[in-house]
């Protein structure tokens, strides 16, 4: 058994009930929930690097830091629901379903690549898995459809609508919350509150910091968004809001990035390095897994190190076939415009140069 951190709720629009406080965690979730997070947050490391290298090019936005909100949340929810994001992606890809080489090619441009080489860091899907989208705010309503293709097909199934601070004061999520609560929509309205939105912090950002109450007429949940049995858990309490048709909730994931907001942002003009070590050394999401697993005799030192070993071992080769794959011929370049169509020409960058689209 584990006692979570008190959640804060939203007292505009009340809910019934709250998400446990008290609940149990198995050794092999534990050590489920521990390799996941190493691989995501090894990976990033690798991205980090390559990057630096000039292996990967172009925009390119790490997680590492919020690992606990990607596997809370997917602990929270079935692969037969639905999930989308922003720019910061790679975690959520691999929870979906992804590889750790499909995505490390993918950064690299690379035919293997998740998207073939054609998406980058931005644009990655998989199965019920729709981005990664480049345009702040955006996927929030595009989200909201496909609720409401999950209500309209009565599978029982919700979408998980991810978005950050700095995207919270878009009007276009506002417009949505008003459709979704209407429409009594399925979906779970997620702002990943990383404490600075670019380079401006949210009290230099936003007239309000509640971002759980911004709903007004949806319920809304704070979560310790470092903590993935805190998320794991108000995912399911938010899971079953939205399948026993009430309608969209809100949940605010206070969590941290360790990173810049890109790869072009150093991260350190606008806050302290100290402050960055002060996260690192007291609210890590894996060290407090790590922490809680050892105090509880739930594994020893030697497995979750042997555990250590494996991930780097998987990173290190998928950044070897990320820098040895082939890149995508040009003759790829219009493949998959389509999902079902037959096959046509598209015009390429001058009236005479003319390219397939197959799809």
């Amino acid at each position: 058994f584990t006692k979570l951190c008190t959640l804060q709720m939203s007292h505009i629009c009340p809910l019934d009930d709250a998400p446990a406080t008290e609940v149990v965690l198995t050794r092999e979730e534990g050590l489920q929930y521990y390799r996941i997070m190493q691989t995501m947050r090894r990976m990033e490391l690798k991205a980090d690097q390559l990057y630096k290298q000039k292996i990967i090019r172009g925009f390119c936005h790490l997680y590492d830091g919020q690992e606990a909100c990607a596997v809370g949340i997917e602990a929270g929810i079935n692969l037969t629901d639905h999930l989308i994001t922003a720019y910061r992606a790679h975690g959520y890809t691999y929870t979906r379903g992804g590889t750790v080489k499909e995505i490390m090619a993918e950064l690299t441009g690379r035919r293997g690549g998740i998207a073939k080489g054609k998406g980058g860091s931005m644009h990655m899907y998989t199965k019920n898995f729709y981005g990664g989208n480049g345009i702040v705010g955006a996927q929030v309503p595009l989200g909201a459809g496909v609720a409401l293709a999950c209500k309209y097909q009565e599978r029982n199934e919700l979408c998980v609508c991810l978005y950050g601070d700095g995207a919270a004061n878009q009007g276009q999520i506002f417009e949505t919350y008003n459709m979704a609560a209407l429409w009594k929509l399925p979906v779970i309205f997620i702002c990943e509150n990383n404490k600075y939105g670019m380079g401006t912090s949210v009290e230099r950002a936003a007239a309000s910091t509640d971002y759980f109450k911004r709903g007004d007429f949806i319920p809304g949940l704070r979560v310790d968004g470092m903590d993935v049995l805190c998320v794991r858990e108000a995912t399911r309490f938010a899971a079953d809001h939205c399948r026993s048709g009430k309608g969209p909730i809100l949940m605010e994931l206070q969590t941290y990035r360790y990173h810049g907001h890109s790869m072009s942002d150093p991260g350190v003009s606008y806050r302290t390095r100290e402050e960055i070590q002060e996260v690192r050394s007291k609210s890590d999401p894996i060290s407090m897994l790590k922490d809680r697993m050892l105090s509880n005799n739930m594994a020893s030192v030697e497995e979750l190190k042997e555990i250590d070993v494996e991930v780097r071992k998987e990173i290190e080769d998928a950044a070897q076939f990320a820098t040895t794959d082939p890149e995508p011929p040009l003759d790829d370049l219009c493949n998959h415009i389509f999902s079902n169509e037959p096959p046509l020409e598209v015009r390429g960058t001058n009236p005479w140069t003319k390219l397939k689209s197959v799809s």
